[in-house]
């Protein structure tokens, strides 16, 4: 087994946004040396890396050449260049998740094929080249509404997903690759984070419940246990492993899942990364996501993926009209609240439903910690200095 404590040992982590700046926590506490590359001269990661450069992800030398430094790469954001990951992997550095995978996943048509392939349920979809493409079929009656449109690269928070309910929707949609889901009428959203290292060890987190901001189509609450039949969440635990087991990843893989009116588990879709839905695991889990991710890429035996306790997860984002240097208004309120652990990323600019930081409430009681929650987030609000 590789010395990776307190040696010279390098990680290298593509992307230094929150995700990042919260894997370097772990790094820190295990002495693991870290390296990260972020395109921001300003990234949260800067603070907590050994070493920090600012460059291009998607530019093959860049993303080439400071892989070449590292003895394991990662990454905390899909956004990045392929072709470099697969040459440093096949000059013998590890890359974990592997490019072979993160290549089925950045693209949300492969992706949704490769689930077709794999007889993994997810709703149903057609794939266009472009709007164009779309717009014909909507004329043709191939495609009928309302349906999910969704760019297959580059969406994340609630970007590149919009409902179509109507022609006049089409006005709102970018001219680029593209797919048109079926909408599903669902219960609940879900998400199952599971991990895998290379040896083969297998474990999933339990199911969490994700509530969504209706305008910006962003996860405001996220609740572990999901408050859902257990019978409902073994299936969904279930299917989840199957996708992993599918993608063949290595790390994390978080899988956003859908509970139909008659329970039913389809997935959405996957992240192979760290992700907001597991965020709630610093302080709720015996494990957080961030050190199983470290222990899986790693080859490390996995920990204990089971809840110490309830736990809900709110987001901070940035509030509607703010735009500039940030303020965290009311912060002394929330931290008299009970079971409750702010995280403030670093980003020093805020605009509207930019993602500023997280807020955990555990509690035994889930519903006590819904109530505090909402308390949260009707307290804190993230604003502009004045």
């Amino acid at each position: 087994m590789n010395s990776y404590f307190s040696s010279d040992f390098k990680l290298a982590i593509l992307g230094g946004g929150q995700l990042g700046k919260m894997l370097l926590y772990e790094t820190r506490k295990f002495d693991i040396q870290t390296a990260v590359l972020d395109p921001s001269n300003e990234a949260p990661s800067r603070i907590a890396a050994n070493y920090f450069e600012q460059g291009n992800l998607m530019d093959f030398d860049t993303v080439y050449n400071f892989g070449k430094k590292a003895d394991v790469v990662t990454f905390e954001i899909e956004a990045v260049n392929i072709e470099a990951l697969e040459k440093l992997q096949s000059e013998g550095i590890t890359v974990y998740p592997s490019p072979q995978t993160l290549r089925k996943i950045q693209d949300k048509g492969i992706q949704k094929d490769f689930y077709t392939e794999k007889n993994i349920p997810t709703a149903p979809y057609k794939r266009y080249p472009n709007l164009e493409a779309l717009k014909l079929a909507i004329t043709a009656r191939q495609t009928s509404l309302p349906f999910v449109w969704k760019s297959t690269q580059g969406g994340y928070d609630g970007k590149g997903v919009q409902v179509v309910r109507s022609i006049d929707d089409l006005t709102k949609l970018i001219d680029v690759p593209c797919i048109a889901e079926e909408m599903i009428a669902f219960k609940n959203e879900l998400a199952v984070i599971v991990v895998r290292n290379p040896n083969g060890e297998v474990r999933s987190y339990p199911v969490v419940e994700m509530e969504f901001h209706p305008e910006a189509n962003q996860v405001e609450y996220v609740i572990c246990p999901a408050r859902i039949d257990e019978a409902v969440a073994q299936k969904a635990r279930d299917i989840a492993t199957k996708v992993s087991k599918a993608f063949e990843h290595v790390g994390l893989l978080a899988v956003e899942l859908f509970q139909t009116q008659d329970d039913q588990i389809i997935v959405n879709e996957v992240a192979p990364r760290p992700h907001n839905s597991g965020h709630y695991s610093i302080e709720g889990s015996y494990t957080n996501q961030f050190e199983q991710h470290l222990r899986a890429i790693l080859n490390l035996p996995l920990g204990e993926t089971e809840s110490k306790t309830g736990a809900v997860m709110v987001n901070l984002v940035g509030e509607e009209g703010y735009t500039g240097d940030v303020f965290y208004d009311k912060m002394e309120n929330i931290l008299t609240l009970k079971g409750v652990t702010p995280h403030i990323y670093g980003k020093r600019q805020t605009r509207p439903f930019r993602k500023m930081g997280h807020v955990t409430i555990v509690n035994s009681d889930l519903s006590e910690a819904r109530k505090i929650a909402e308390e949260v987030k009707k307290t804190i609000k993230v604003i502009t200095k004045i």
